[in-house]
């Protein structure tokens, strides 16, 4: 397993896991039209100072993570996926880790997410990585999210914890 940058080649096959992911797995029911950024990753992500990354394994993609960076020092991550049979392998962290690493370096203080409320395995890992819940009336930027129910989480980068 490998981790890449976004560069275009495997657009098609981010798409179908994000979309099985958050559809067949979690049942939240999102459409490719709610979700613009994954019609130009390039723009959405890398073309405003943020990246977005796929792990690749033997030549296919089984998982991604985007870093949105956004003013006053803060960044939205999104679209963290790992293919359900390669979550005990440790993908998730490897692309986390990529962010934070990213994060750091472009002097990102605080990261914000939205993670629908089924998504139980999802958040114990972000708390254990520091992130805590905040109230959409908490938020340090404006951001809008397609609402599924969804739970916001804020790291403070610089008390991002080194023991995932």
């Amino acid at each position: 397993m490998h981790i890449e940058k976004y560069s275009g080649k495997y657009d098609d096959e981010i798409i179908s896991l994000i979309l099985d992911i958050q559809n067949n797995e979690s049942k939240i029911n999102l459409s490719l039209e709610e979700q613009p950024d994954l019609f130009n990753i390039n723009k959405s992500y890398q073309q405003g100072g943020g990246e977005f990354w796929v792990a690749i394994y033997d030549g296919k993609v089984i998982g991604t993570i985007g870093l949105m960076i956004k003013e006053n020092n803060c960044a939205v991550m999104k679209k963290f996926f790992v293919k359900k049979e390669y979550r005990s392998q440790k993908v998730g962290l490897a692309l986390y880790s990529e962010l934070i690493e990213f994060a750091k370096a472009s002097d990102v203080q605080h990261i914000i997410l939205d993670t629908p409320s089924v998504a139980k395995t999802s958040h114990r890992f972000y708390e254990k990585a520091g992130f805590y819940k905040i109230d959409k009336s908490e938020l340090p930027i404006l951001y809008t999210y397609p609402d599924r129910d969804s739970l916001l989480y804020m790291l403070d980068l610089e008390s991002a914890s080194d023991t995932l």
